[in-house]
């Protein structure tokens, strides 16, 4: 049995201020998308990639994907969605019969390292369903109710434990039936509710199934803004 991962990069970054999409953008002169192609691949642990790519771009995005000489291993493009659910359901219709696992990863998500990909994957092996990486959270943490007046004044209506919160990172690992049927419930509802899941765990647990959490790692860090792609440039230098 194999492992696929799909790696979605079909999102546009507009916050990044850039005229290219997100997952095109350079960091230490290569794309994030081929840092993050690089890292699934040296794990030693996935089979085969597919990633989701804006409309039009798919040629693009695997010249500079597949013929990378350390993403040694077979790659397919397929042109995402209008949401981030559609995008890896796009991808997750490629997978094989034999993949029974799949990975969920995030081109924004460039420095994940080989490490936490095994990590997470080696769960799911172990017989955890839904599988994602966490971290835990520094900060005191409030849940506010909407806020009710013109000068945007929000009232608290709890304070959570901080320490038992984590902050979500990719790639997340799923075993693949599960997945697949996660995936087309959240279809179901997205069509009558007009709702999108942005986290393929919050999918499982909608079904009523259990996810679970493996340490994350820092250096997983989400690039959003010019800000993060600067942190990540030190972090890349850090690793030469």
């Amino acid at each position: 049995m194999t492992t696929l991962a799909i790696l979605t990069a079909a999102g546009s970054g507009t916050r990044l201020g850039r005229d290219l999409p997100k997952a095109l953008v350079a960091l230490g002169g290569f794309p994030l998308v081929v840092h993050a192609a690089r890292r699934l691949a040296a794990s030693g642990v996935v089979d085969s990639l597919v990633v989701t790519c804006p409309a039009g771009l798919d040629a693009a995005v695997r010249d500079v994907v597949a013929q990378d000489p350390h993403v040694d291993v077979p790659v397919r493009v397929v042109e995402g969605g209008s949401t981030r659910q559609a995008s890896v359901a796009a991808g997750l219709a490629l997978a094989g019969p034999e993949d029974d696992v799949v990975l969920v990863h995030d081109a924004a998500r460039p420095l994940a390292p080989p490490r936490l990909v095994r990590r997470v994957v080696e769960a799911v092996r172990g017989g955890h369903g839904a599988v994602v990486p966490g971290l835990p959270v520094a900060d005191t943490v409030k849940r506010v109710a909407p806020a009710s007046s013109a000068g945007g004044v929000e009232r608290v209506v709890e304070t959570p434990d901080r320490a038992v919160l984590r902050a979500v990172q990719t790639p997340q690992g799923f075993d693949r039936a599960l997945l697949e049927r996660a995936h087309a419930r959240g279809a179901s509802r997205a069509t009558a509710e007009g709702l999108a899941a942005t986290d393929d765990a919050g999918l499982v647990e909608a079904l009523g199934e259990a996810a679970y959490v493996v340490a994350g790692e820092e250096s997983a860090l989400k690039i959003t803004t010019e800000r993060d792609l600067q942190v990540a440039t030190l972090l890349l230098q850090e690793e030469s």
